[in-house]
């Protein structure tokens, strides 16, 4: 693998958009593994990309700091760690091919949703503690799965509302915790060999520049354009992991 060109004709645009989710664009981070695994086994992909996300979270949860909002952040958590618990109890069992096809669909829905219904009513949601911690709940999962963690998670932040650095805060930090929690079952089902780990090395330096140019633009981006942009990448990214569903069935 570490001697295969396609290997790095992949892992470099891949570590380029974890480097840019890592800096506040969240949605853009589930492209990573599904890119990743053009070149070699999801499975692989996501004990390979674990590291670095944990690391590159480290230096922007600093960049951050003090920047997030505490409910979302209790509510979110509380719902994925019984996500996380329920995929690696199940992680024998789970085909990744029919979780993307989930997180497609709830995807495009979602976005469908605020286009039809609510793009004339700007005006942020409150916080429903069962959504939230369904939601939660279904993002720990997926995270686990493949590190597509962001669109459930979108699914019940992005009506909030946030302002865009105080959005790119608390995302940074609920990921954060989530990939450290992932750490002990990830180490147990034999995800960080020898192999692995180098790899990781060798491509953290590539995330670290997208990180830190992700952080400088998050903090310049008006809120009106920033939504749209969300909604176009959570609707893009969903189209992407149902094609790439359907295309392994075929």
């Amino acid at each position: 693998m570490l001697h295969d060109p396609w290997f790095y004709a992949a892992a470099i645009p891949a570590m380029f958009i974890l480097g840019l989710s890592k800096g506040g664009f969240t949605s853009a981070g589930v492209l990573t593994v599904p890119i990743l695994a053009l070149a070699i086994p999801p499975v692989q992909a996501a004990g390979i990309t674990l590291p670095i996300l944990v690391l590159s979270d480290i230096i922007v949860v600093v960049l951050f700091c003090g920047t997030f909002d505490r409910p979302t952040v209790k509510i979110i958590l509380s719902g994925a760690v019984v996500g996380i618990l329920i995929a690696w109890l199940t992680a024998a069992w789970v085909n990744e091919t029919e979780i993307r096809v989930l997180i497609g669909v709830i995807s495009v829905a979602f976005a469908l949703n605020y286009w039809l219904r609510h793009s004339r009513n700007p005006h942020p949601h409150g916080h429903n503690l069962p959504k939230g911690l369904f939601w939660g709940a279904v993002a720990g999962f997926t995270s686990f799965v493949s590190h597509a963690g962001a669109p459930p998670y979108q699914v019940y932040t992005a009506p909030l509302r946030l302002e865009p650095r105080l959005l790119a805060g608390t995302s940074v930090l609920i990921f954060a915790i989530m990939n450290a929690i992932k750490l002990v079952p990830y180490f147990f089902l034999g995800q960080f060999n020898a192999e692995n780990l180098t790899a990781s090395l060798i491509l953290l330096p590539i995330a670290i520049p997208p990180t830190l140019f992700g952080v400088w633009l998050i903090k310049r981006v008006r809120v009106e354009p920033f939504y749209r942009i969300l909604y176009v990448v959570i609707f893009v990214v969903g189209l992407y992991l149902i094609g790439e569903s359907i295309a392994a069935y075929v």
